[in-house]
């Protein structure tokens, strides 16, 4: 056998037994191990939420659940202080509600809901270019009910304890103040 395919294979098991590949082929088994480019075009290390719980959420502009960002601004609002972040990733995935640019989306998340949580360059969460940490995010089992798989729409969140592994996770029809949201907030930042 190759070299080549011998560590091909090897990664593959690597992969296989909880790693995930970056961008930059560096393997990685917590959402504190990408750099995603903020909506500036700035690269963010996420390592630098290491010890927070964060909330990612996929979002649109132009969705029916586009109405949540108000609920997670201020779900972020009452919470950034114990140690909470959000992280929004803009996605065009689905019926094609995301179709701005970076400095669109900025500018409509400012004016029409005042977001002050990080905001990411859009991205795809689908295959077959789909963002790695959304890779990792969807395969990887929840704390609360080992479910795993892909994103169904706009404005699904993952709950990301303070050691970067998956808590819980909610479709998009869950608000962002729901109690089982709020309560998995609180639980993960009294840890």
């Amino acid at each position: 056998m190759r070299p080549g395919i011998v560590l091909g294979l090897f990664m593959v098991g690597w992969i296989g037994a909880g790693a995930l590949l970056r961008a930059d082929d560096k393997p990685t088994t917590s959402v504190f191990g990408f750099t995603m480019k903020s909506l500036a075009g700035e690269d963010v290390n996420l390592a630098q939420y290491q010890g927070k719980v964060v909330m990612v959420v996929n979002t649109a502009s132009k969705c029916g659940f586009t109405p949540q960002y108000k609920d997670l601004e201020a779900l972020y609002e009452k919470y950034k202080d114990k140690g909470f972040v959000i992280l929004g990733f803009p996605a065009n995935n689905f019926g094609k509600q995301e179709p701005g640019t970076d400095a669109q989306i900025a500018e409509f998340c400012k004016d029409n809901y005042s977001v002050s949580f990080p905001m990411f360059s859009k991205i795809s969460v689908l295959e077959p270019d789909k963002a790695a940490i959304y890779k990792y995010l969807t395969t990887q089992p929840q704390e609360k009910t080992k479910e795993s798989g892909e994103v169904k729409w706009n404005f699904e969140k993952f709950l990301i304890g303070k050691d970067g592994k998956l808590v819980s996770r909610w479709r998009s029809p869950i608000t962002p103040m729901s109690n089982d949201v709020v309560q998995t907030i609180e639980t993960e930042l009294a840890k």
